[in-house]
């Protein structure tokens, strides 16, 4: 994991990341993609202590933001504690609802918790499963848990099982779209976290942020043929420099 971070092609210098968008794929195929996202962290770790992660429902269908009873979140680097009081605060929202079931076989936050183990000093989450949800939704979440000192994370992939020329057409343009904080036109077949982007990219848009692309490459660039490819990508979300 501290490859991925530390060979990660170069950050841009002295802009704070209020939020990022990384890949949830195998560590082999998307690990060095995330490895940028998590790189552009490291000067301003110290400062973030709540991260909320939001990533697709690979296994459930629902509409709205599913939150966990749980209390902590385990891997092989330690404990990470879930922030209650945050958690309160938006579970009287109508979108947001406990369903343990959008967790039990999720992997799309859990494979971000080791990077930001490393990345960060001390933090705690508020982990959301994202359904079928529209971006002001999603935004009005962000918008209640948006403070100096949190960090949000997209987890999505990009396209699908494409070849790798169409691959990089279709990732191009949801890259283009991501940039200009284009939140109405952001697809699943083009993201599977489509519905967590788009509110990001909405709440980003309300607050005048700008979208710095890290990374953009697919699985024939990592580990795999390129017959049939997976999209990742990396992006930053910023408006000020490092205290």
């Amino acid at each position: 994991m501290r490859g991925f971070i530390e060979s990660a092609r170069p950050r841009r210098p002295a802009l704070r990341p209020k939020a990022i968008i990384a890949p949830h794929a195998g560590y082999l195929y998307s690990g060095a993609i995330a490895g940028s996202a998590y790189q552009s962290l490291l000067d301003c770790a110290r400062s973030i202590e709540r991260v909320v992660l939001l990533g697709p429902s690979h296994h459930v269908a629902f509409s709205g933001l599913a939150l966990s009873h749980y209390t902590t979140f385990r891997t092989p680097l330690g404990d990470v504690l879930l922030d209650t009081a945050a958690i309160n605060r938006i579970q009287p929202l109508p979108q947001v609802q406990y369903l343990e079931a959008a967790h039990a076989r999720e992997h799309c936050l859990e494979v971000h918790l080791p990077f930001l183990q490393i990345a960060l000093t001390h933090f705690s989450i508020v982990p959301l499963v994202v359904g079928s949800i529209a971006p002001e939704y999603v935004a009005e979440v962000l918008k209640l848990l948006w403070d100096e000192n949190t960090l949000i994370v997209v987890s999505s992939d990009l396209s699908h099982y494409l070849d790798y020329t169409s691959a990089g057409t279709v990732d191009a343009r949801t890259c283009s779209k991501i940039e200009q904080l284009d939140y109405a036109h952001i697809y699943p077949e083009e993201a599977c976290g489509a519905h967590a982007i788009a509110g990001l990219l909405k709440e980003a848009s309300n607050r005048h942020l700008s979208a710095t692309t890290l990374d953009l490459r697919n699985s024939g660039d990592t580990a795999g043929s390129k017959d049939r490819v997976v999209g990742y990508g990396a992006w930053s979300f910023h408006s000020a420099a490092c205290q």
